[in-house]
């Protein structure tokens, strides 16, 4: 062999062997990528599931301990959007290790297992599409013809459709007579709203949308468009306006249906109100009945006032010529309420134990001062943490007789609650007799027992079962408002408050009695025009069946 065949064949090899290295290197990077992937995935999903542990042991120590725990619900709060996150992540995780363990040939990946969440099944309710996928006509090993069917492997997959919008034309038929040459025909069916251009649905979706869904009419008004439909903003408006006047006969039986409970739920909150310059803090106020907790037997219903202040006119004009029970906070404007002159006679206060206790809470966060760099030790107090330990103890009674009739409450109360307010009224007169009056604990004890009638109004609750120790229904009422607040920013006149004040009236009603508002509201809308005054009442959110239930019945 000659020196050049013998030079060719020495590189030859040499690169030979450096293609071999440069395989043996990329499959060892292969390897090393999806060992990577791996313990990425696995360390998302191990990260995932610690933090759902987490979220069920704060949810099960919440449902121990205490609902209006606002520490716990801050943190439960905060560990559901973290899970959101970690959710996200662990399965972009565990795709990347799928896909980098399938590119990988040589290597094997330590397995692991990754707590998926649980799916539910798919409600009976939804309709099915079947695509069938294509059947072999012979079989797969022999090729034979002679196959028969044995059965079916079938796997469902929830899908959506987008809304779909049509016009929808109603046709009076003219006939003539040739007889007397007189023209026959059927007389215009009413509409939601004059001239009829807009159908129930159409109506009741850009209603709680609004108000439901906290989403301006601008924004509605720009998806529309994308969808191919041109409705203006003022449009959209113009059904606002139409939706309040339709639905006033049912606003006006809640109104009443409310008014006539012995006992009420107040309270209010901030509105920003569009004016000159900027916003000023208007009000919105709810009056909820809600005889649930010991069984009263009448629906949940709560009706909203919209005003441009928080004088205590208000209220007193809300409630003139009721009387009853109110239970609120201690605000002054209810003041007039419960003055001895008062017609049809005074209103008697029973105030909130939530608003109580948040004020020791407040005192006694541990977390909260941790958070802010502060020293536990130092700053928290152990009288407060003492008075929220004693609360806590009356909620935790308070719990276990919710739903009974109102005898049985009162029973409990007198044998087991009682004792317990009596060693808390005692303890915080004797360790305020030791502070001075601008210690915060002071401050909180000082809210309880200061005022005339004040300790009486916190104690009500022990001598009539139907009250409740807390204003949570209230406030579980408001909650959507505040939401509201941060999408649509401010009420854009007294007049739109008005409005809001009555929309949420609908919606709030219809979401206490397991009511779906928008359906609900289409339906009314549809069939109220044509309903006799003396019938309204069958469209109110407790009473309210849809056509196809009534179809049904009448079958």
């Amino acid at each position: 062999m000659s020196d050049a065949a013998l030079q060719i064949a020495e590189l030859r090899a040499a690169l030979a062997a450096q293609t071999a290295s440069a395989e043996a290197a990329q499959a060892c990077a292969q390897a090393a990528e999806a060992e990577l992937a791996q313990a990425r995935a696995l360390a998302s999903c191990t990260e995932a599931m610690i933090q759902e542990l987490k979220l069920e042991i704060a949810k099960l120590r919440r449902d121990k301990y205490g609902i209006s725990s606002e520490g716990r619900a801050r943190l439960i709060d905060q560990l559901e959007l973290q899970l959101e996150e970690l959710d996200a992540t662990a399965t972009e995780d565990a795709l990347a290790a799928e896909q980098a363990a399938a590119t990988d040939k040589t290597s094997t990946v330590r397995a692991f297992t990754r707590r998926k969440p649980v799916r539910k099944p798919f409600p009976d309710h939804l309709p099915r599409e079947r695509v069938v996928v294509e059947a072999p006509t012979s079989c797969t090993c022999c090729g034979s013809d002679r196959i028969i069917k044995m059965g079916e492997d079938i796997t469902e997959t929830l899908e959506v459709i987008p809304r779909q919008w049509k016009v929808v034309q109603t046709v009076r038929e003219k006939f003539t007579c040739r007889v007397c040459e007189k023209i026959s025909q059927p007389p215009a069916p009413f509409h939601a709203i004059p001239r009829g251009w807009a159908g129930p649905s159409l109506i009741a979706m850009i209603a709680f949308d609004k108000y439901g869904q906290h989403q301006p009419l601008n924004r509605q008004s720009e998806r529309i468009a994308r969808e191919g439909i041109d409705l203006s903003l003022s449009t959209l408006a113009d059904l606002i306006g139409h939706a309040c006047v339709a639905l006033a006969p049912i606003h006006a039986l809640i109104e009443r249906h409310v008014l006539d409970g012995g006992r009420l739920h107040g309270d209010d909150t901030t509105v920003p109100l569009l004016a000159r310059g900027g916003t000023k803090t208007a009000r919105l106020w709810t009056y909820v009945r809600d005889d649930r907790p010991w069984d009263g037997g009448a629906p949940p219903a709560a009706v909203f006032k919209f005003s441009t202040d928080r004088r205590k006119e208000h209220p007193t004009r809300h409630l003139a010529g009721w009387h009853g029970v109110l239970q609120s906070d201690v605000y002054g404007g209810y003041n007039d309420l419960y003055l001895a002159d008062r017609s049809p006679g005074p209103v008697r206060s029973a105030l909130c134990w939530s608003h109580a206790r948040r004020k020791f809470f407040e005192l006694a966060d541990i977390k909260a001062t941790a958070r802010k760099g502060k020293k536990v030790a130092e700053d928290i107090s152990p009288i407060a943490l003492d008075a929220v330990t004693r609360i806590d103890a009356i909620f935790a009674v308070e719990r276990e007789i919710t739903g009974l009739s109102a005898a049985a409450r009162h029973e409990v109360r007198q044998q087991r609650v009682a004792p317990l307010v009596n060693d808390l009224h005692d303890w915080m007169r004797a360790e305020r007799a030791r502070m001075s009056k601008h210690n915060p604990v002071a401050k909180a004890i000082n809210y309880m027992l200061d005022g005339t009638g004040r300790w009486e109004a916190f104690t009500a609750f022990l001598d009539n079962g139907r009250l409740c120790l807390t204003n949570n229904a209230a406030e579980r009422a408001l909650r959507g408002i505040a939401l509201g607040r941060k999408s649509w920013l401010f009420a854009g006149s007294e007049r739109g408050g008005d409005r809001a004040a009555f929309m949420y009236t609908l919606i709030v009603t219809a979401k206490m009695n397991d009511i779906d508002p928008q359906a609900w509201m289409a339906d009314v809308l549809a069939r109220l025009p044509d309903l006799p005054i003396s019938r309204v009442h069958e469209l109110l959110p407790w009473n309210w069946k849809t056509a196809t239930e009534l179809k049904r019945i009448a079958a």
